[in-house]
C-alpha cells in the first residue's frame, strides 16, 4: 500500500495529512507530539495498513502551514479538540479509534473524557493522564527517586517569551540538543531540524505549552472508552510514577504495555512493538 497526501480542511484552516491503509479499513486517528509532526507516524502506519486499518496522520495546529495561528490563545484545550472532531468530520468517520504521541497523547485523553461517543478506541503513547501527570509532579519525588517535577522543569523554559529565538539561535543548537539528549534517531532528528527553520515554525509548535492550561485537567470526563497506555522505561520526560497511576483514571477496559529499554520517541524507535500493540487494541 502507498502512503497518500492529504489536505483537510476545517473551517479557515487546513490541515496536512498522510494516509495509509485501505479506504474501507478500521478508521485511526494518529495524533504526534512537540517537536514533531505526521512524520513521526510513518514507521508504524505501513504495519497499520497491513493489518487492515485506514490511518491518517495529521500535521496537527500550529504545525501544518493552513493551520498555525500566532496567538497562543489559540492553543487552548477546547480548540484543539475540536480540530480532532473536525477532521474525523473532514475524513467522513462519524467514529474512530484514536492514537496520540506526546502532546498529542494529552489531547488524545482530553477528547476522550469530552467525547467518548465518538470513539472507538483510545490508544495513549507515552503520555499519562492529566490528572495522574499532576499528581506526580505535585506528590514529589517518588520512593524510587522518580521527580516528575524534575523531568517537567524544561516547560518553563518552552513556555517563554522568546523560546522562539532561544530555539532557532546557533543553527538550531537547543533543538539539537533535544533530539540527542532524549534519544531520537539521527534520520528522525535530521528531518524535524529541516522542518522548523523560522520563528513561525517554532511559534506554532511552541503555542501548544504557551496555550495550555493545568486546570484543564478539572474538565476531564471519566475516561470509559477502552484504553490502551503504551509507555516505555527510558523516557526522561514522563517517569513511572504517572504512568502507574494512570490505571486509576481509566474507568472502562484498560491495557497497559512498558516497553524496556526503549526513548520517549516510541512511534520513531519501536514501531514494531508499538504496531503490534495497536493492531491487537484496535482488533
Amino acid at each position: 500500500m502507498t502512503a497518500t497526501p492529504l489536505h483537510l480542511p476545517i473551517g479557515p484552516l487546513t490541515f496536512d495529512a498522510v494516509a495509509d491503509g485501505p479506504l474501507d479499513g478500521e478508521p485511526a486517528l494518529l495524533l504526534h507530539g512537540f517537536p514533531e509532526s505526521g512524520h513521526a507516524w510513518r514507521r508504524v502506519q505501513p504495519l497499520l495498513a497491513a493489518a487492515g486499518i485506514r490511518s491518517v496522520a495529521p500535521d496537527l495546529r500550529g504545525y501544518s502551514p493552513g493551520a498555525r495561528p500566532a496567538d497562543p490563545a489559540e492553543y487552548a484545550i477546547d480548540a484543539l479538540v475540536a480540530d480532532v472532531l473536525g477532521l474525523a468530520d473532514a475524513l467522513g468517520w462519524d467514529t474512530f479509534h484514536l492514537v496520540g504521541h506526546d502532546w498529542g497523547g494529552a489531547l488524545a485523553w482530553h477528547t476522550a473524557g469530552r467525547f467518548p461517543d465518538r470513539l472507538r478506541t483510545l490508544s495513549v503513547v507515552s503520555t499519562p493522564h492529566p490528572a495522574a501527570f499532576l499528581a506526580a509532579k505535585h506528590g514529589g519525588p517518588a520512593a524510587d527517586g522518580d521527580d516528575q517535577a524534575a523531568r517537567s522543569g524544561y516547560m518553563a523554559t518552552f513556555r517563554a517569551d522568546g523560546a522562539e529565538d532561544l530555539f532557532l539561535a546557533d543553527d538550531r543548537a537547543l533543538l539539537r540538543m533535544l533530539y540527542a539528549g532524549s534519544g531520537l534517531d539521527e534520520q528522525s532528528a535530521a528531518a524535524y531540524v529541516d522542518r522548523f527553520t523560522t520563528f513561525e515554525d517554532l511559534q506554532g509548535a511552541l503555542n501548544w505549552y504557551k496555550g495550555a492550561d493545568p486546570a484543564d485537567a478539572s474538565g476531564l470526563g471519566p475516561i470509559t472508552t477502552p484504553t490502551l497506555y503504551v509507555w516505555s522505561t527510558e523516557d526522561i520526560a514522563l517517569g513511572r510514577t504517572a504512568a502507574e497511576l494512570t490505571a486509576g483514571e481509566v474507568e472502562g477496559p484498560y491495557t497497559f504495555v512498558e516497553l524496556e529499554g526503549v526513548s520517549h520517541w516510541i512511534p520513531e524507535e519501536a514501531p514494531e512493538a508499538l504496531a503490534a500493540a495497536l493492531v491487537t487494541h484496535l482488533g
